[in-house]
C-alpha cells in the first residue's frame, strides 16, 4: 500500500463522525420546521428558521473546521498517518548530538520547541541532492523570519563532510546561519537517528544493513515536541507546496 492509499484511508476513517454529525445538523433542521409547523405559528415559523438553520449550519462548519485542523502523527515506520490525542503518541526523535556548518552544538532540545524540516545529503551527491536543497532554500525563504521554524540537513558522509567543507557549500547554497543547520558528526549516530527516528529510508521498499549507504529524497516535518507529521518528496514542488501549507498549519495547531 502506497503513501497515497494509507492518507486517503486515514482521511475516510477520520470524517465518519463528521458526516455522522451533518446528518444529525439535517434531522434537527426538520424536526423544528415539523414543531413549528404544527404550532402554525406562520410568521414566527419563517423566523425562528432564519435563526435557527443558521445556527446549525455554522455548527457542523465548526465541526468540520476541528475535525480538519491537526495534522496527523506518524508514529510507524510504514508511515501510516494516524490522527489521535497527542497524549497517546508513543514515538518521538531520539537525543542527538551533532555540529553545523559554524561549528555549533545542534541536539534534540535545540530543536525542542521549535518546527523543524529535516532531510539526509551530501555535498558531493550530483543526483537528487541538488534539486533537494533548491527546494528546501524555498522553504527557508518561505520561512526565513519566522524564529519557530528551522531546518536541519544530516550529512550522510560525515567523515566527509568537515564543518569547513559544510560551511563552503553553506555559502554556495544560500543557507542562512541559524535557520538552517547543516550537520556532521559520528556517522553511525546520524545512520541510527536517521532509521530509527525519523524512518528516513522505510518508505524506499527495501530494507538496508546499519552499515549500507543512507540516501533518500524524503523530507521529515517534526514538531515542537520532537513527533514526525508529516513525509514529503523534497525533489518535487507539489510536495514542497503542501510542506509550507503544513508547516503553516501545525504553526496553528500549536
Amino acid at each position: 500500500m502506497d503513501l497515497t492509499t494509507k492518507s486517503t484511508k486515514g482521511y475516510t476513517e477520520k470524517h465518519k463522525g463528521l458526516c455522522g454529525f451533518i446528518n444529525l445538523c439535517a434531522i434537527c433542521v426538520f424536526l423544528v420546521y415539523i414543531v413549528v409547523k404544527r404550532l402554525k405559528i406562520c410568521q414566527m415559523k419563517s423566523r425562528i428558521l432564519c435563526l435557527f438553520i443558521p445556527l446549525l449550519l455554522f455548527a457542523c462548519k465548526a465541526k468540520k473546521k476541528d475535525v480538519n485542523s491537526n495534522l496527523p502523527f506518524f508514529t510507524t515506520a510504514d508511515f501510516t498517518p494516524r490522527w489521535m490525542d497527542s497524549d497517546s503518541v508513543s514515538h518521538y526523535l531520539s537525543p542527538f548530538y551533532f555540529t553545523d556548518q559554524d561549528g555549533k552544538t545542534i541536539t534534540e532540545q535545540t530543536v525542542e520547541g521549535k518546527i523543524h524540516v529535516a532531510d539526509f545529503f551530501y555535498t558531493t551527491c550530483s543526483g537528487i541532492c541538488p534539486k533537494l536543497t533548491k527546494n528546501l532554500g524555498l522553504i527557508q525563504e518561505a520561512f526565513k523570519n519566522d524564529t519557530s521554524v528551522v531546518l536541519l540537513s544530516y550529512s550522510v558522509t560525515a567523515d566527509h563532510d568537515s564543518v569547513p567543507v559544510l560551511k563552503e557549500y553553506a555559502e554556495l547554497k544560500g543557507v542562512i546561519s541559524g535557520k538552517w543547520h547543516l550537520l556532521t558528526g559520528n556517522q553511525d549516530s546520524i545512520n541510527t537517528l536517521a532509521r530509527n527516528s525519523y524512518f528516513a529510508e522505510k518508505t524506499l521498499g527495501q530494507e538496508k544493513g546499519v552499515d549500507d549507504f543512507l540516501h533518500t529524497e524524503n523530507v521529515l516535518l517534526i514538531d515542537k515536541h520532537l513527533r514526525i507529521r508529516g513525509i514529503y518528496n523534497g525533489t518535487l514542488p507539489f510536495d514542497m507546496e503542501q510542506l509550507v501549507k503544513d508547516i503553516r498549519q501545525l504553526e496553528k495547531e500549536e
